[in-house]
């Protein structure tokens, strides 16, 4: 009697399933032909993501340009970077770059009320432009004062400021009108900075504008994102979301 069970159960699995399968395709074919949709595509699109997309036209288009001039302009450059300069140098750029954005680290956390993170930050600063060789090397991690990451962007998240509409900066790439706001400022108060020590006056204009290249190498060798190297075919979408999380996170670190 066993055996026999045993033999007929999988007939009767079968038949138990098509017959739920039809029963799923009778209640599917009761439903009204045209039921309205509660929201639209976009409009869930945007809940799950955080922030609006309403120039997905023009955003796409930059998407696209930006994968290009990556591709064909950026990369080859950066490849030829890291090419030719050997790694501990490439280390000591990068060193060198992130020590500089401390400041901007700095400032922000101060902006932000995170006396915890500006102490950090200027023990850093101080650690690596000292011991460190002008931010050469970096033995404040060594010594357990891990980097943190501030802009102008998060602080305005942190008081409130809504991420506004998504907004994809040429060759930059994706952002909000609050985080490239913050950019601007950003940008504003390294000026004001370096204006201040009369910095731009002391050097020369041909040394600025290839250590500005190279800052700009440096940045893109530091991210390990390539365009359409996940081979998703919905992939502006996934940048999207991802850098929506990616920045409410920050903001609310």
């Amino acid at each position: 009697m066993t055996v026999t069970i045993r033999r007929v159960s999988p007939v009767l699995l079968i038949l138990l399933l098509v017959m739920s399968l039809a029963g799923c395709a009778t209640t599917a074919t009761s439903l009204p032909p045209e039921v309205p949709a509660m929201h639209s595509v976009s409009e869930l699109d945007d809940e799950l993501v955080g922030s609006r997309d309403p120039w997905i036209g023009y955003n796409k288009s930059m998407y696209r340009f930006n994968y290009n001039f990556d591709k064909y302009v950026f990369l080859p450059v950066v490849n030829t970077y890291e090419f030719i300069l050997p790694t501990f140098a490439q280390t000591g750029v990068s060193n060198f770059f992130n020590n500089i954005a401390e400041i901007r680290t700095l400032y922000n956390s101060l902006f932000q009320a995170k006396g915890e993170k500006a102490l950090t930050t200027t023990g850093r600063f101080l650690t690596n432009s000292t011991i460190g060789i002008a931010g050469l090397f970096d033995p404040a991690t060594s010594f357990g004062m891990k980097r943190q990451k501030e802009d102008f962007g998060q602080t305005l998240g942190v008081w409130g400021v809504p991420a506004g509409n998504y907004f994809v900066i040429p060759i930059l790439g994706p952002s909000t009108i609050r985080d490239f706001s913050g950019v601007v400022v950003d940008s504003g108060i390294h000026y004001g900075i370096k204006t201040a020590i009369n910095l731009s006056d002391n050097v020369d204009p041909g040394i600025q504008a290839g250590v500005t290249v190279l800052k700009a190498i440096d940045n893109r060798h530091q991210q390990p994102f390539r365009y359409l190297d996940s081979g998703y075919p919905f992939e502006y979408e996934l940048v999207r979301f991802l850098y929506g999380q990616a920045q409410e996170l920050q903001v609310m670190k």
